[in-house]
């Protein structure tokens, strides 16, 4: 079950910020601050995550929680020098039909330099209240980015290996405003978890549509929870296997001059709520990377509307 912060603590905070006064541009200077010292003595919650990195799933965070991810993308370039590419997340459930979420990109190319590339803000609506055979949910994506942007989160249009190959100082003089939508479809069944996301993204200027997909497959190494508490009991990982890649543009749509890649995953879930995940990922095809490796770190922390609303002055 999800931990609360305790009462003395919310107390304590309203005391601090009682001494410092109500200056609005005090108050707002010590925002992060605060959220980092709440994100180190807050109690976390449990949840069993998916091992997906590319791929989503049906299930939304719960309203009220935060959780923050860390995830990094090596890949390997022909053509170029390799890339270390990274980015922050930070997710929350709005309602228990709404999740948002904000990116900040960064990347570090090998011999070159490192850039950060830009924002994205996405937001996923679950679209039926209860379970069904299928599950959908509906994503919509605004990424403001440049052109050195690696993380390489999707693969879309006609996104190939060589795109990448120019230096950052060059890459990053093209500016990239982009709407992103997808199409969650998701099914648990006997543990199993399926899903598959087709998507369409739209530059907005006169570029084409573009189309891509993610599908995916996992399930826990076991159903059953160990009676003891233990970091390495079969329930706590989660392993799968993910495939995506693009399918050209509204003048061209297909597999055609595209990249591909197929990628297993798996998760570990850590009794202290931390999960970390890591993929490898394998080029299908000439266009694609020959190999990224993806790993991430995420922990998911409720109560984090109750600490705005103290620190604000807001009623619950």
């Amino acid at each position: 079950m999800a931990g609360r912060c305790p009462v003395s603590s919310s107390a304590l905070l309203r005391e601090f910020l009682k001494r410092l006064g109500t200056h609005s541009l005090t108050r707002v200077g010590l925002v992060a601050c605060l959220i980092c010292s709440w994100l180190l003595f807050c109690p976390q919650s449990f949840a069993q995550e998916s091992p997906y990195i590319i791929t989503y799933d049906h299930y939304l965070e719960e309203p009220g929680s935060l959780e923050v991810e860390y995830f990094s993308t090596f890949g390997t370039q022909r053509a170029s020098n390799d890339f270390h590419a990274f980015w922050v997340e930070f997710e929350y459930g709005v309602k228990a039909w709404w999740t948002t979420e904000l990116y900040l990109d960064g990347q570090s190319t090998f011999g070159d330099s490192t850039v950060f590339t830009g924002v994205r803000w996405e937001n996923r609506f679950r679209l039926l209240k209860r379970e069904h055979f299928v599950n959908p949910v509906l994503y919509i994506e605004y990424e403001r980015k440049n052109g050195a942007d690696k993380i390489l989160k999707e693969v879309e249009g006609i996104d190939v290996e060589s795109d990448f190959s120019e230096s950052n100082a060059t890459l990053r003089q093209e500016h990239i405003n982009e709407l992103e939508f997808k199409l969650l479809l998701s099914k648990t069944y006997k543990g199993w978890n399926f899903a598959v996301n087709p998507l369409a993204a739209k530059n907005l200027s006169n570029n084409p549509w573009e189309f891509g997909y993610a599908a995916g497959a996992s399930r826990p190494l076991a159903l059953k929870a160990s009676p003891n508490r233990c970091a390495f009991c079969p329930e706590n990982f989660n392993a799968g296997i993910e495939l995506y890649g693009g399918l050209g543009d509204r003048y061209h749509l297909g597999l055609h001059d595209t990249s591909q890649y197929i990628a297993p995953a798996t998760a570990w879930n850590l009794p202290s709520g931390w999960t970390l995940r890591i993929s490898p990922s394998f080029g299908l095809n000439g266009n694609s990377h020959r190999f990224l490796l993806r790993w991430g770190i995420s922990r998911e922390f409720s109560g984090f509307n109750e600490m705005l609303g103290h620190f604000f002055g807001g009623r619950q």
